[in-house]
């Protein structure tokens, strides 16, 4: 098994606009706090993958910092049910009023498609995250779940807004 190979075509598409055809999307906004101050702490955490970590999600990555070419393995849940996923750093984005970074599954994950992990300052000082997803089951057991694991990535993605909001407090 290939792990260096994406498992969807569409890659990059989380950057671009409305998620291809085929996929469920996720798109989840939260406000987290106010300032460059609240940006920068927010922007450090989601790229250093600290914010992931601070989430309960173990995480080792290949570089210190999100950069396109990353490697990241994800683990989320705990002893026998503890999955680990392989995902590689799409883009990223290191601006003035906007740091993130997206990253797409690889052979060996449960799902196929790509997660973005976006804070923003707003011109009037408002600082806010956004996760922005598309995927769809790449094993048997993600199909079995069916409509259960929309449901379980939308609560991550309201997770990871509250662990940054206390970050960038």
């Amino acid at each position: 098994m290939n792990t260096d190979t994406f498992t969807y075509r569409e890659v990059g598409a989380t950057r671009l606009g409305p998620p291809p055809d085929g996929y469920h999307a996720l798109h989840h906004r939260t406000r987290i706090g106010r300032g460059r101050p609240a940006f920068e702490a927010a922007g450090a955490a989601v790229t250093t993958f600290a914010l992931h970590r601070r989430s309960g999600a173990g995480v080792a990555a290949t570089t210190p910092r999100a950069e396109p070419g990353t490697g990241v393995r994800v683990s989320l849940g705990a002893g026998p049910l503890r999955v680990t996923v392989p995902c590689r750093v799409v883009w990223t984005a290191y601006e003035r009023d906007r740091t993130g970074f997206a990253y797409g599954t690889l052979a060996g994950h449960p799902e196929c498609g790509e997660e973005s992990f976006v804070v923003e300052l707003d011109e009037d000082g408002s600082v806010w995250f956004t996760v922005t997803a598309f995927s769809r089951p790449a094993r048997w057991y993600t199909r079995l779940a069916g409509p259960l694991v929309p449901v379980l990535q939308r609560a991550y993605a309201r997770r990871l807004g509250r662990t940054l909001a206390r970050i960038a407090g």
